[in-house]
């Protein structure tokens, strides 16, 4: 990936509904509280008009790539360029947000390419799989040039009670009943503690699509709850390499048999990967003919060992920061 000079950007941005980072310590690591750098879906005027857009993923990537897209400003945290914006089309506004290929900062394993078409692969995928897990995501021209484009989610207003947690750090060396352990952390107070996630079905369609992707940078900061107890993962751009990349909290399942849901998925999506079918005419805009080859032996290996994948290589399997 060529170096670019970043563009004059707009300042700070305070996107609606955005959380707050957890604090520091042994605690629990709500949903709402997992900071992002992500979007909210606007809410049109009409109940059942925003209820069925919401819930077909073909209006939702009609709409970002038709729209006219005004940047607000910019969400700082990020460590590449991360606008948010609204899409405006036929008297709808819905939030979203913008990372322009130009506010890109190169990286060194990732020559080919560029992280937004990453992400808009990843997307792809996800769709395939039925699952859902990704929000609506295109590529398309902006303000400051090409660049990604996806549908903010609203993270819901809610206490503890109603959105249970999905990552935690525990005393002791047993991760507890309906939790899986992923290893060992320091803590603010200088003691270990156990890192654990939630063994939901949620995550682990995420373990499985994260092998697909070989997702090199899978937190918990990017695990946003959406309406009706759905899951959206985010930030995909470190994604598709061609060698052992995958760095993830979710190693709970690591060695486990697939379940037979996944399996079927993995089946489908391998028959999607085929040349000549639109999904693989769709990979070779935003891949490479290596990284799509590499991608159909990734899932081909899960369907032959029928497990999930183990940490392996000097490739660290956790990603730091984990949230």
């Amino acid at each position: 990936m060529e170096p670019t000079a970043e563009p004059a950007l707009p300042g700070p941005a305070t996107p609606p509904g955005r959380p707050e980072a957890t604090a520091t310590g042994p605690r629990d690591v709500q949903e709402g509280s997992l900071k992002d750098d992500h979007v909210q879906a606007g809410s049109p005027n009409d109940t059942d008009s925003r209820e069925t857009f919401l819930n077909d993923e073909n209006l939702q990537t009609a709409f970002l790539n038709a729209g006219e897209l005004t940047v607000r400003g910019r969400i700082e945290e990020a460590s590449n360029a991360v606008l948010f914006c609204t899409v405006t089309h036929e008297g709808r506004t819905v939030d979203c947000v913008y990372k322009p290929v130009a506010g890109e900062r190169p990286l060194w394993d990732f020559p080919d390419g560029n992280l937004a078409q990453r992400e808009v692969a990843a997307y792809e995928i996800s769709r395939a799989t039925g699952w859902g897990l990704i929000p609506a995501t295109v590529l398309r021209e902006g303000p400051y040039g090409p660049g990604m484009v996806q549908r903010w989610i609203e993270v819901p207003e809610a206490d503890a009670e109603e959105i249970p947690p999905l990552l935690a750090l525990v005393e002791g060396d047993e991760p507890g009943p309906g939790w899986k352990a992923v290893g060992f952390a320091e803590t603010g107070q200088g003691r270990p503690a156990l890192l654990v996630h939630a063994d939901d079905v949620r995550l682990r369609r995420l373990a499985v699509l994260d092998a697909v992707l070989n997702n090199g940078d899978r937190k918990g900061g990017h695990l946003l709850p959406g309406p009706g107890g759905r899951l959206f993962a985010i930030d995909h751009g470190v994604t598709f390499h061609t060698d052992d990349k995958l760095r993830t909290l979710l190693w709970g399942w690591a060695g486990e048999p697939l379940p037979d849901e996944a399996v079927t998925v993995l089946e489908r999506l391998r028959s999607a990967l085929a040349e000549g079918l639109p999904l693989a005419a769709r990979l070779a805009e935003l891949l490479t003919a290596a990284e799509t080859a590499a991608l159909r032996a990734r899932v081909a290996a899960l369907l032959t060992s029928g497990r999930h994948p183990e940490p392996g290589g000097d490739w660290p399997p956790i990603p730091w920061p984990p949230v």
